[in-house]
């Protein structure tokens, strides 16, 4: 008979990119307000820069330094966790000043010297698995994390790409990729993407959001990661996909008791 372990709460939550410090004080005061009523210790998440936009007039956010540095704000006055990510190497050692996780996205999980200047900070690599490869395939990601000497590292599942402007989830990547480390997340904003689909800006489905989370749970999961913002039409990266900053704690408390 098949019996279901304890919950483990690695939730990761925040908005998609910086957009200002309002936005960034706005959510983390309901991240806090979730880990008090709810028991989480939720990590906050944001981009400084989103390097991979669809079209060259996308805003990116407010750059390393500038955005490293209200994440560190926002880490001191709330005392939460953070994790963003980098594009590029040479990144790694700032910001692992300042962040606990660093995320490599899913388009460069394969990027050897990356990966590798993430493992050499000590900080704690979340991977993305890429939307081209299946679960099994991110053992060779993790072994060039761990033969340069990460001690503890994440998988996320985002998706696969099955033809044009669309992602399709494959939940049997979760159990694969737990067989290789055993953190797995369950990115379940990024998972309803719609990328490039919407006339030079991806599209999404948030409504989906919710039941990506219930069914990765049932699939093992460790965690969830959802990207959130009070008004998420009027967003200014990834708008058709991030949950309601308002829904969350509904979706935590399902998690909870599912």
């Amino acid at each position: 008979m098949y019996i279901r372990q304890e919950m483990k709460t690695t939730i990761i939550a925040g908005p998609c990119v910086i957009e200002s410090a309002e936005l960034l004080d706005t959510v983390a005061r309901k991240l806090v307000e979730i880990n008090h009523s709810q028991g989480t210790d939720i990590i906050f998440k944001a981009s400084f820069d989103k390097a991979n936009r669809t079209s060259i007039t996308s805003f990116r956010g407010p750059g390393l330094e500038k955005g490293m540095q209200m994440l560190a704000d926002i880490k001191s006055r709330y005392r939460l966790r953070i994790l963003t990510d980098i594009h590029e190497s040479w990144q790694a050692a700032p910001v692992a000043d300042v962040a606990d996780v660093l995320q490599i996205p899913a388009f460069l999980c394969r990027q050897t010297d990356l990966l590798v200047a993430a493992a050499r900070t000590g900080r704690t690599v979340n991977i993305k698995k890429a939307q081209f490869l299946s679960g099994q395939d991110m053992r060779y990601p993790v072994e060039k994390a761990r033969d340069a000497g990460a001690q503890d590292i994440w998988l996320t599942e985002r998706g696969n790409i099955y033809g044009y402007n669309n992602l399709v989830v494959d939940f049997r990547n979760i159990d694969d990729m737990l067989q290789i480390v055993p953190t797995v997340i369950m990115d379940c904003t990024h998972s309803v993407q719609r990328p490039g689909g919407a006339d030079g800006k991806t599209g999404g489905d948030r409504r989906f959001v919710p039941q990506m989370a219930m069914a990765a749970k049932a699939f093992g999961a460790t965690g969830w990661f959802f990207e959130v913002h009070p008004d998420p039409d009027n967003g200014l990266s990834d708008a058709a996909n991030m949950l309601e900053l308002s829904k969350l704690e509904d979706v935590v408390k399902e998690l909870k008791t599912f």
